[in-house]
């Protein structure tokens, strides 16, 4: 059983792959692994930290950020374990962003034994994890709104709710009726919007977070130890600090650069 795991687990990243990576600049796989962190961490777009501020005080931050980095870690190498090989078998491009989920995989479920099965199983599983993505992002607005505005929790839904279902009229139509339509150089409506929030935004957010978090001119590093180490769990170390304040901000400067070559 392990020599065969062995065996899927080299032929997933044989030569093939090492070389295209190599032709596209390991920069720039570095850098769009980075940024699919900063995505599916939601750390730029203050989702994770609008769930952080209800958590529980009885168990520390440091701890169940550690988690969860590991399980979304252990997640995103089991998905490229299966859809590259699938890819390759198919002779289907891995290509990235929307274009992965809403073309190339359809691809590959129409020529695989069972694929309207299992391709009717993977939309409806990421129904539910679209709806705890959009849970996410729209309790950061609600929040925001009740917050800063002193709405109701009620009102503040209502008028996110035609909010957010109006500005994502483009994003539905981007596939088909607009399918034509360019924004941002050769891209559709869709990955122009997937640019923007993954190449500015989330990078923007996630400097400006550890900036506050960090310096004197927001949170402070004292501060920010004593809450992250508030509660029982793992506890981060003050060594960490110097790390955070001048190497992690250019990691993300780098990043954010990268992104608009």
């Amino acid at each position: 059983m392990l020599n065969y795991f062995w065996k899927f687990l080299t032929g997933a990243f044989n030569e093939i792959e090492t070389k295209k990576a190599a032709e596209v600049g390991w920069g720039a796989v570095i850098s769009g692994a980075m940024t699919q962190a900063f995505f599916t961490i939601s750390l730029g777009i203050g989702a994770m930290e609008i769930f952080g501020s209800y958590m529980s005080r009885e168990r520390s931050l440091t701890g169940e950020a550690i988690r969860i980095v590991s399980l979304d870690t252990f997640v995103a190498l089991m998905a490229g374990l299966i859809i590259f090989p699938a890819c390759s078998s198919y002779g289907v491009e891995p290509d990235q962003g929307p274009s992965l989920i809403f073309q190339t995989l359809p691809r590959i479920f129409v020529n695989m034994p069972g694929g309207r099965i299992w391709g009717t199983l993977f939309f409806v599983f990421m129904v539910f994890a679209s709806f705890s993505t959009v849970m996410a992002v729209f309790e950061n607005l609600t929040g925001m709104f009740m917050d800063n505005l002193g709405w109701h929790r009620m009102k503040a839904v209502a008028v996110n709710l035609v909010l957010v279902l109006v500005t994502g009229i483009p994003c539905v139509l981007g596939c088909n009726v607009w399918k034509n339509v360019k924004i941002i150089g050769d891209r559709g409506i869709l990955d122009s919007e997937d640019f923007v929030v993954s190449n500015l935004l989330l990078p923007l957010g996630s400097l400006v977070f550890v900036l506050f978090c960090t310096w004197r001119f927001g949170w402070g590093a004292e501060k920010y130890l004593e809450e992250v180490n508030t509660g029982k769990g793992i506890r981060m170390s003050r060594y960490l600090i110097p790390y955070f304040k001048y190497v992690l901000p250019i990691l993300v400067i780098v990043v954010l650069i990268q992104g608009f070559t």
